[in-house]
């Protein structure tokens, strides 16, 4: 509830989400359009169903994106190599972020194996983000 409002403002002010949802509060500048897109989302989710059931179909969806989080450490530390950066990352990695990779791997694994119907609506969901972000994208050029 926290975090996503910042994720659709953040897509909102990039243009790649409706402008209005990039509005601030004027003397709080919370971002009160998309607090309130994500709280409607979330009312309809807890709505539509038992708890379990929305844990299983949002669980494999969001570990995926946990995961490509880690996995983008490796990028950005090669990347910063190249650069002739110093390192400025905490001397557990790689193996912390191969840890939490591996777990993030486990966790998509075991929601999918735990209850795969709702898993796979959950994957399905998450991609059928995909053409709605190429459509958006190929609007923004036109």
């Amino acid at each position: 509830m926290l975090t996503a409002p910042r994720v659709y403002w953040a897509m909102a002010a990039d243009g790649l989400f409706f402008r209005s949802v990039a509005r601030v509060h004027p003397r709080t500048h919370a971002p009160v359009v998309a607090v309130v897109l994500q709280g409607a989302a979330a009312t309809i989710i807890a709505l539509t169903g038992e708890y379990g059931r929305i844990l299983d179909t949002v669980v494999s969806a969001d570990w995926i994106f946990y995961g490509l989080s880690a996995l983008s450490l490796f990028v950005f530390r090669r990347r910063d190599h190249a650069l002739g950066r110093p390192e400025g990352y905490g001397s557990a990695h790689p193996w912390a972020t191969l840890a939490f990779l591996g777990a993030s791997v486990w966790i998509v694994w075991q929601a999918l194996a735990h209850d795969p119907r709702n898993g796979i609506v959950g994957l399905a969901l998450l991609l059928a983000g995909v053409p709605v972000y190429a459509v958006w994208r190929r609007s923004l050029r036109t």
